[in-house]
């Protein structure tokens, strides 16, 4: 069974033929100006680094020195995590400062050069809401509802819509989209919006300009969509989130082309601790290499970095949530081939270990990793697994061939908000991973005072536990498409099961 994979974001393109009908702690930049002009070699691409140094404060400043030495000018420098950002043009940037005392790791966070960015759309464009839907559903729905919640089969599958009888959620929790952007002007998302912890972090440090996070004219629908479904206030218009009465924040980490490069990321997580976020919500993979494998120094220097600020984070009371993927892989199996890497260039096949060779952010340690399911329960076509790597499970949609909802929903997609007062339908990963965050954020709600590990365990304690089930043969061709390990506590498709928001607020 072939499956369309997204690049970077976690929505799936599914095919046609499916039928679908759907600045605190932020240190100011040092500018090449401020130190004399470095003897040595600018005569390459232009490209970004991390550097990760080990030690004192005093140890930062003397490895800064050796940046500016070695050709390189800073961006700037997370002391909170020892992670620095540089730009450079020397071709041995890299190479020479590993040498220098004081520096564990660096390398390149792309392989294509830093240039003017063009505007285009990123992974699969939302299905949009047809005017007969909208009024369908309107007609349909009760005086509890939202106008076009009927349309909603993914609420009542984790039992959203019951938990909101008793709780919308609190207004004192925030729930940030590290993504391609909000839009907060969205009637749907305005009256939760927290603009003071939104930023623009795509150049890898912090823009608070206002509306700087909101996605431009042309770009990605993405984050928009994911915010609607974490909180969606339910006011009587559109949809209704998950945690409809919670806070929601946008900090935008996409490149106008649409890549999530580690320095954007890191600022993302490091602004997301400082500002007050209690649950983060990653619906992609950071650029260019699908697998980053920890043995490669420039690879290996981006996991370390984005694990710094993961840790970071979490150490600040943050829970972090991520999308497993869709290209349904077994996470856990000993060898995976990945001919997309590096995407930002030209791709190359190879065969990675998992196991040293990670999806970032999601296969972080201390991150919650999330795969999709459809509207019958099932893991979503796509939807990537694995025993151990699998934290729990949410709905994400699926193609309605594969799994129809139940009527009055029309398509087994996910409805939210899109740019511009929109709505539409997305399918994958990226779209459960928001149903979790809604879930934690809920838990948070209830339990202000509980750490990211209680938070953490209440959502799996919680979440309803789901066997493996039949042979998984989604498409109903004879060949078994994946292989579910594990007992109904725990597995490699579901985890601890899928999560439940009822619970999160009753317990």
């Amino acid at each position: 069974m072939a499956h369309l994979a997204s690049r970077r974001v976690r929505a799936v393109a599914l095919p046609v033929g499916l039928a679908l009908t759907a600045s605190l702690g932020f240190l100011p930049a040092t500018t090449a100006s401020a130190a004399p002009a470095p003897a040595v070699s600018q005569d390459g691409p232009k490209l970004s680094y991390v550097v990760n140094t080990e030690g004192s404060h005093k140890t930062v400043e003397q490895v800064e020195k050796a940046i500016t030495k070695a050709g390189g000018t800073i961006v700037v420098s997370y002391d909170q995590i020892g992670v620095i950002v540089v730009h450079s043009q020397n071709p041995a940037f890299a190479a020479t400062i590993r040498k220098v005392r004081g520096v564990e790791s660096a390398g390149a966070t792309r392989t294509n050069p830093i240039v003017p960015q063009s505007t285009t759309d990123v992974g699969a464009a939302a299905q949009p809401l047809t005017a007969a839907e909208a009024a369908g559903a309107a007609e349909g729905a009760t005086a509890s509802q939202d106008p076009l919640e009927p349309l909603q089969w993914d609420l009542p599958a984790m039992k959203a819509d019951r938990s909101h009888a008793i709780t919308l959620g609190s207004r004192n929790v925030t729930a940030a989209v590290i993504d391609t952007g909000v839009d907060d002007t969205h009637p749907d998302l305005a009256p939760n919006f927290d603009a003071a912890a939104s930023a623009n972090c795509v150049s890898g440090a912090p823009d608070t300009t206002p509306g700087s996070w909101r996605p431009a004219a042309g770009e990605s629908d993405h984050g928009t969509h994911v915010a609607g479904t974490i909180a969606a206030a339910k006011n009587g218009i559109g949809v209704t989130g998950v945690a409809p009465g919670v806070k929601v924040a946008g900090i935008k980490v996409a490149t106008s082309d649409g890549f999530f490069y580690t320095e954007a990321v890191v600022c993302g997580f490091v602004w997301a601790a400082e500002h007050g976020v209690d649950v983060t919500n990653n619906s992609y993979y950071t650029d260019p290499w699908l697998y980053n494998c920890k043995n490669d120094p420039d690879q290996g220097a981006l996991v370390e970095a984005l694990g710094r600020a993961t840790r970071y984070a979490e150490g600040k009371g943050v829970v972090n949530v991520a999308a497993a993927g869709n290209s349904a892989e077994d996470l856990a199996a000993e060898s995976i081939e990945d001919s997309t890497s590096p995407n930002d260039t030209v791709t190359e096949d190879r065969v990675i270990d998992p196991r040293t060779c990670l999806d970032i952010p999601s296969m972080l340690p201390g991150v919650v990793t999330v795969s999709a399911t459809g509207a019958k329960g099932l893991k979503a076509s796509y939807s990537n697994y694995g025993y151990g790597v699998v934290d729990v499970a949410a709905p994400g949609g699926d193609s309605t061939i594969y799994q129809k909802p139940e009527a009055p929903a029309t398509s087994g997609l996910i409805l939210s908000t899109l740019p511009g007062g929109k709505y539409g339908y997305k399918a994958g990963t990226s779209m459960a991973t928001p149903h979790v965050v809604g879930v934690v954020a809920l838990i948070e709600s209830k339990h202000p005072h509980a750490s990211p590990a209680a938070v953490k365990a209440l959502l799996a304690l919680e979440a309803d536990a789901t066997a493996c089930g039949a042979p998984y043969d989604i498409d109903s061709d004879g060949t078994v498409d994946a292989v579910c390990k594990g007992g109904k506590a725990y597995n490699g498709f579901y985890g601890a099961g899928n999560v439940d928001a009822l619970d999160a607020v009753r317990y």
